[in-house]
């Protein structure tokens, strides 16, 4: 066999609900008997992917007409256990990812009470436990979603589960789902203290559709390790200084940005990343579903070469702050030292 030396990567932001493989949803799907709105797996596999030609109106129509069917089929323990493990074996197959964290936001997959979140949770952790011992290069944890949907009571339940089950592969929390009139980032701040207090990394999507004030709020006043995207505060030098400062890492996802049409082109991306590094923010690359917008953490630096956005040594120190950014307590071996060995 001939060997191969592939760089290992590291992966901080992919939501479940977009990154397992059609045709495992497809199969989950038909074994727990699920009414699918179509009957033909092509017309499936469309439904639940999108195109390099297709786009979203914003995040909300994505989270409408995506991520409810998805995350329909993943709602049970044995459903659940099969995408985690999916994603974590494929991942390494596919990019070399020795690093993955995976989130998911259990209250979305327990059919509104039907099912119980601990048995989600715990089924969750034993996909990822199995994914490890089959591949045993790779170190993976998981992340639990609060939501922009949810009430605060609901949300606090949520963390309570994320803290129960700390010890055991749950390594922090994130905030996610799109804007909502009735979501108080405030409100939320005991929460959020609560969690670094129990020892869970924390990561809030801000600053993905362009609320300014909002990220502010989340600099200033959550401190968070990570943000996901936090594209807003490219329009803030100030708030750049802050992040800098803070050592805040940002979770970039360019594909899924320009199909969200969160960013109306590649020259706006551009523009955002420059002003990001030339403003020393830390920053990493990711794909927010690799599945869902049909590409990769190889693919978006293929992207970022070829666009002209980032060079390669640019994209190396990236791959180090995902490493230095993670949650997981226990790093793999680092980067470096697998290049030498990573033959293969």
């Amino acid at each position: 066999m001939t060997q191969r030396t592939i760089t290992p990567r590291a992966e901080l932001h992919t939501h479940l609900g977009a990154a397992v493989d059609p045709v495992i949803m497809w199969t989950i799907a038909h074994r727990q008997g699920i009414r699918l709105p179509v009957k033909d797996y092509w017309a499936f596999e469309d439904m639940i992917t999108m195109s390099s030609n297709e786009k979203n109106k914003g995040v909300y129509e994505m989270d409408r007409d995506y991520y409810h069917l998805t995350e329909l089929i993943q709602s049970s323990p044995e459903a659940i256990e099969e995408a985690v493990h999916s994603v974590i074996g494929g991942g390494y197959r596919k990019c070399n990812l020795v690093l993955q964290e995976l989130r998911f936001s259990p209250m979305k997959r327990n059919r509104t009470g039907e099912r119980d979140l601990d048995f989600i949770i715990l089924a969750a952790l034993w996909g990822m436990r199995r994914a490890m011992v089959e591949y045993p290069q790779v170190t993976a944890g998981l992340l639990i979603c609060l939501d922009r949907t949810f009430t605060p009571a609901q949300n606090a339940i949520t963390l309570e589960k994320a803290i129960r089950y700390h010890a055991d592969g749950i390594v922090g929390i994130d905030v996610a789902g799109p804007d909502h009139h009735a979501f108080s980032m405030a409100a939320h701040a005991p929460l959020f203290a609560r969690a670094r207090e129990a020892g869970l990394g924390l990561t809030v999507h801000a600053g993905e559709t362009g609320n300014l004030e909002e990220l502010q709020y989340v600099v200033r006043t959550v401190r968070p390790q990570r943000i996901g995207h936090g594209l807003a505060a490219a329009r803030d030098k100030k708030l750049l200084k802050e992040i800098a400062k803070q050592g805040i890492t940002l979770e970039l996802c360019p594909t899924s940005n320009l199909r969200n049409n969160i960013l109306k082109s590649v020259d706006e991306l551009r523009t955002i990343i420059r002003t990001f590094l030339d403003n020393s923010v830390r920053i990493t690359i990711n794909t927010d579903g690799p599945e869902m917008y049909r590409t990769s953490v190889v693919k978006e630096e293929e992207f970022l070469l070829a666009e002209g956005i980032m060079t390669r040594q640019e994209i190396e120190q990236c791959t180090n702050w995902a490493f230095e950014g993670t949650f997981i307590p226990r790093l793999p071996v680092t980067p470096r030292a697998r290049a030498k060995r990573g033959s293969r």
